[in-house]
């Protein structure tokens, strides 16, 4: 299907995508337990390295067609027939997703789920048992791909096992390393702050966790009225307490007791996340991430830490030890003079939100609304908010 790989020792674009989408596929190994080396093969073969007519049109990057189920966007493109319609994406982020999702969800590759995840070829003669693709050779050409550019190395990342610190992520010494500059341009692109999501409408599962995906201006109450659950037993299921009865900021609420333990093995934090974020979106009760990581509720693990969702961590995760108060103009990004009420304002980090801030302040968002004269929920990095009265 797509385009084939160059023959030749190893191809500049191949490795451009490699270092573009690679924490994508780390992010969505440890979300779902796709191995990022299969991913990333997919990737590459099925666009051409980003080359391919498909993904310029489409953001798809693993070739998959529309079906009767999907009610996303669509474009028309030829393939095994002239003409077929296949999955169109926002971002390269929900395309991202959405395969970990489509693999995960349907029933003829849960086999692949209980196979080690450092199995590459096993995946790789799943994936065409399964009847991914129709091309006779698909297995060994992932095979071939995550040999040749050494991809199992980012399955190893995404469990803990190595360290992403090599500013080359080849193995061939012939290839000119990208600068750093050049590399750190790729990751932002990769993930700007945390991955786009699109959840589906009703009632889905997490974890094994019956979830809907709450639009903005939600009731709480009237949602626990809808499924049928006590309105004190929904707050409790979402670790949440009685104060943001009409949800400010769409998000999961989960319809049943959320799980001990994840579906996968980690959780890499990304800019942006809070626990009480991190613990909704992999369906893990607060306490528990809270106690597997050796956390308290008010702590902020840095961006990059890697978080445990099955077993015990062995140390608590670098945190934030202390959230940047300073004071300032709601109009300027400069530092300002020290003041005795420096301890009352909060500097907007990159993937902050309202929300996001209250969570991890304490305060509500019709508060810091108020307190800061702001009539909707736009704010911007480098921003000062006050988060006292």
């Amino acid at each position: 299907m797509c385009w084939g790989v160059s023959a030749q020792p190893q191809d500049a674009a191949v490795l451009e995508y490699i270092y573009t989408y690679k924490h994508l596929a780390i992010a969505e190994m440890q979300r779902t337990g796709v191995p990022a080396a299969i991913k990333l093969a997919q990737g590459i073969h099925e666009t051409g390295a980003g080359r391919g007519d498909l993904v310029l049109r489409s953001n798809n990057h693993f070739g998959i067609k529309c079906k009767n189920t999907w009610t996303g966007g669509k474009v028309y493109h030829d393939d095994d027939a002239r003409g077929e319609c296949f999955r169109s994406y926002t971002s390269a982020e929900e395309s991202y997703r959405d395969h970990s999702d489509f693999l995960k969800n349907n029933q003829r590759y849960h086999f692949l789920f209980q196979l080690d995840p450092e199995d590459y070829k096993g995946w790789a003669y799943g994936l065409k048992k399964a009847g991914y693709a129709t091309n006779v050779r698909y297995s060994q050409i992932l095979i071939d791909l995550i040999e040749k550019y050494n991809l199992q190395k980012y399955s190893l990342i995404a469990m803990g096992k190595m360290k992403d610190d090599d500013p080359v992520y080849v193995k061939d010494n012939s290839i000119t390393p990208l600068t750093t500059q050049a590399i750190v341009k790729a990751e932002e692109k990769a993930f700007p702050s945390t991955v786009p999501v699109n959840y589906p409408s009703g009632i889905f599962e997490i974890n094994g966790t019956r979830v809907v995906y709450a639009q903005p201006g939600t009731s709480l109450f009237a949602l626990a009225n809808e499924h049928n659950i006590q309105y004190s037993r929904l707050l409790e299921f979402n670790d949440m307490d009685a104060e943001e009865e009409i949800l400010v900021e769409g998000r999961l609420i989960y319809l049943q007791k959320k799980k001990k333990t994840g579906a996968s093995k980690f959780h890499k934090v990304m800019p942006g996340e809070d626990l009480y974020t991190i613990a909704q979106t992999n369906g893990i009760r607060l306490s528990s991430l809270l106690e597997l990581n050796h956390l308290n509720k008010n702590d902020s693990p840095l961006a990059g830490e890697l978080l445990y969702l099955q077993t015990k961590a062995p140390a608590a995760p670098q945190v934030q030890q202390e959230y940047q108060v300073r004071y300032a103009s709601m109009h300027t990004h400069t530092a300002p003079a020290a003041r005795e009420d420096s301890e009352n304002y909060y500097q907007i980090q990159k993937g902050d939100t309202l929300y996001s801030i209250s969570r991890k302040l304490g305060v509500s968002v019709e508060d810091l609304r108020k307190w800061n004269g702001l009539d909707g929920n736009t704010i911007h990095p480098g921003q000062y908010l006050k988060i006292k009265n």
